[in-house]
């Protein structure tokens, strides 16, 4: 278990800085005005140069990654009901984003910022749980029925 959570998380780190990357060029596309924004001016104000919030924001979502997918090792948990697993990612996941989010001003700095920030991040893992869920009960659905025409095959042969 210990060496699949870090395996995760190594590949995990590269996935993260990928997807931030990825969410700053929606981001600059939709509000930069023909621009390219790495990051928010505060974070620049914050760490003195456009470079090092470019920096610090790239290795914090590396980070971000790596919690993302070395906490997934928690789906796997067989004797865990979808419940208890649901929740502790969620909280593991929030552990790692909320500061991260603070830190980089992806939210505003105030508990309206916060807790704002929250509710939209609560939503959006409600909307992939629930898009990972049905998925999940589509395949094992499929695979069921998959498995009893194999079955009914195997009786007409006999």
């Amino acid at each position: 278990m210990k060496k699949k959570i870090l395996l995760r998380s190594m590949s995990g780190f590269p996935l993260g800085v990928a997807i931030g990357y990825l969410i700053s060029i929606i981001i600059s596309l939709i509000w930069a005005k023909g621009y390219y924004a790495p990051c928010v001016p505060e974070l620049v104000v914050m760490v003195g140069s456009e470079i090092n919030a470019v920096l610090l924001q790239a290795l914090l979502c590396g980070i971000l990654g790596m919690g993302c997918a070395a906490g997934s090792v928690i789906w796997e948990m067989e004797d865990w009901g979808i419940a208890k697993q649901t929740g502790i990612y969620f909280l593991i996941v929030s552990v790692i984003m909320m500061p991260i989010a603070y830190v980089t001003f992806w939210m505003e700095h105030s508990l309206k910022g916060v807790l704002s920030y929250f509710g939209i991040f609560t939503l959006i893992f409600s909307i992939v749980w629930i898009v990972q869920y049905t998925r999940g009960r589509h395949n094992v659905k499929k695979m069921n029925e998959a498995l009893h025409k194999r079955q009914d095959e195997d009786c007409i042969n006999e």
